[in-house]
């Protein structure tokens, strides 16, 4: 029933990506992703459903397939690239971190799967994950970002803390997994990470977090239109034309 929900979860968060992007961008850019998000998610439910995310004898471990891709495009285009630049722009900022409300519903998840013993505890919120926190303040910060130049201000740090929360929470994803990263011995070992459909955490919410805080961060740091400046010049009183014959 867990997986049902989480796939169903899954497929109306692309849907809301891929609609978001028809409505917004160019229709080039919105091809792009109406084609490229349903083949990245096959591409990560091919490598979880066929045991190569959860074999922990593979070098590097079967993982890296799936992070390594997705920080290469966070970095290349949501970081770096003008066009990233240039979509940052266009979306709404409200949107762009209001939309982070998903984490709450992926949190929710999180703690299911404990209860489940698919993930330890510390990757719950009972467990120290502040991201549900991140999840449940973004409208709160998509309002405030609208709210003149300190309201970005806090913005800018609410983003900053939403990357160090996933930061936080990728890091126990990967030292709680099976194999040679598992640094930390909890009381159960991450196990969901390389099961269908749960990869789609580290493959697709978790990505999809952080490349939204990305252009979040671009947009509030793009230069604000000026505003028309009143004219320092008074203006000349226009004078009356004098009459005809009367006295200048």
């Amino acid at each position: 029933m867990m997986a049902a929900f989480f796939i169903m979860g899954t497929l109306l968060m692309a849907g809301a990506v891929v609609m978001t992007a028809r409505r917004y961008l160019p229709s080039s850019a919105g091809l792009v992703v109406t084609v490229g998000l349903p083949l990245w998610l096959l591409y990560v439910g091919a490598l979880s459903s066929t045991g190569i995310v959860a074999d922990p004898t593979l070098r590097p471990p079967g993982i890296f397939f799936v992070v390594v891709p997705a920080v290469l495009f966070i970095a290349m285009f949501g970081v770096r690239s003008a066009r990233g630049g240039k979509v940052a722009a266009i979306l709404p900022l409200g949107l762009l971190m209001g939309a982070q409300v998903f984490r709450v519903a992926v949190e929710l998840g999180l703690h299911r799967l404990w209860v489940e013993s698919l993930v330890p505890r510390l990757m719950t919120y009972e467990g120290g994950n502040i991201d549900i926190f991140i999840g449940l303040t973004a409208p709160f910060a998509a309002w405030i970002a609208g709210r003149g130049p300190f309201g970005r201000r806090l913005a800018l740090g609410w983003n900053a803390l939403g990357l160090l929360s996933l930061a936080n929470i990728v890091a126990r994803s990967a030292l709680t997994a099976p194999g040679p990263l598992n640094l930390i011995h909890s009381e159960l070992p991450n196990l969901a990470i390389g099961t269908f459909p749960y990869t789609f955490i580290a493959g697709f919410f978790a990505p999809l977090a952080a490349l939204l805080h990305v252009l979040s961060i671009r947009h509030l740091l793009m230069p604000r239109p000026a505003s028309s400046a009143p004219s320092t010049t008074p203006e000349v009183a226009a004078r009356p034309a004098p009459k005809s014959g009367g006295v200048p």
